[in-house]
């Protein structure tokens, strides 16, 4: 089975019962949320196995967290508990299609507290991938020095190394201090898959072919890039590919949607499918997550994505 190292901070999730102001609101369901964790969901599921680093309070929260992680059989010796700091929370509201509103309380969490000290204790050589997000590097200073640490050994290692920068401005003192850390890491990894709207900060870019040619003159090895209801392109030095998205016939939250898409673009390279099938795969799980509203809920087996797929209809770009 091939093993896959994933490091984030893993949050409790209270998603409204109701449509509302949040501070109005008196019902809220129960769930987990984390991108990095989502995506270690939907590996599982797929049949890989996942290790999953982060640290959690001594709470309730980390608790349900813990339990969460055992039931979904992702692996978790690397889950540190912290006796002083809470794990973190996510409010997230009710709408009837597109964007909720969320918002978090992560500041000191437990999560915060991680250290590069960490990355040491892993034996690095038991995984075929490492997937990192841009979003711990603005957790804090001590998480962000971790992931730039974990990205060295890990490549001192040849190991292949997936980024989704999955920006979160609001996390950020500086904008431009995120860039340029975020664009960095572009240039150290095997892969990156940003959202178009997201090269558009990092770059100052909205055309792809401007977009792909940049990252090219930086040093980047292989784009993927996610084009919303478009579809999503994958570049390479050998090959330009695009494969148009699947349509929704209602899109229920999109939250969880990059961390499906992620989970399609991971598992096709573990499984060593071709562009487009690697494309069509990414493109399936984040149709079929949108039609959820817990942030990982809709995330398939394989099963599930196999009849997806053979029944689902693609857009016409053209339309």
């Amino acid at each position: 089975m091939k093993k896959v190292l994933l490091v984030g901070e893993a949050m409790m999730l209270l998603m409204a019962e109701d449509k509302g102001k949040l501070s109005e609101i008196e019902k809220y369901l129960t769930g987990i949320s984390g991108a990095e964790l989502n995506v270690c969901v939907g590996l599982t599921r797929l049949g890989f196995y996942c290790e999953y680093i982060t640290r959690l309070g001594h709470d309730p929260f980390g608790e349900k967290i813990q339990n969460f992680l055992e039931k979904e059989k992702i692996g978790s010796k690397y889950v540190e508990v912290d006796e002083t700091n809470r794990t973190g929370l996510q409010l997230k509201s009710k709408v009837n299609n597109g964007d909720p509103l969320i918002h978090y309380f992560r500041k000191d969490s437990a999560a915060s507290k991680i250290t590069k000290e960490i990355i040491d204790r892993i034996n690095l050589e038991e995984f075929d991938l490492i997937h990192i997000t841009g979003i711990p590097l603005g957790i804090s200073e001590s998480f962000r020095e971790a992931i730039i640490y974990l990205i060295k050994k890990a490549k001192e290692k040849n190991i292949y190394i997936t980024f989704d920068p999955n920006l979160r401005p609001q996390m950020w003192d500086d904008i431009e201090k995120m860039k340029k850390i975020v664009n960095d890491i572009c240039t150290k990894v095997d892969l990156i898959l940003p959202g178009i709207g997201e090269c558009e900060i990092l770059l100052g870019l909205k055309d792809i072919n401007d977009i792909k040619n940049k990252y090219f003159e930086m040093g980047v090895k292989r784009i993927i890039i996610k084009d919303g209801e478009r579809g999503s392109y994958c570049f390479d030095k050998e090959k330009e590919v695009f494969v148009p998205s699947f349509k929704v016939e209602k899109v229920v939250d999109t939250v969880g949607a990059g961390d499906g898409f992620a989970v399609g673009i991971i598992s096709s390279i573990l499984d060593n499918l071709s562009c487009e099938e690697m494309l069509k795969r990414a493109n399936a799980i984040g149709a079929i997550q949108v039609g959820h509203r817990s942030d990982n809920e809709g995330l398939p087996t394989r099963e599930k994505l196999e009849e997806f797929i053979k029944t689902s209809e693609q857009r016409d770009v053209n339309e």
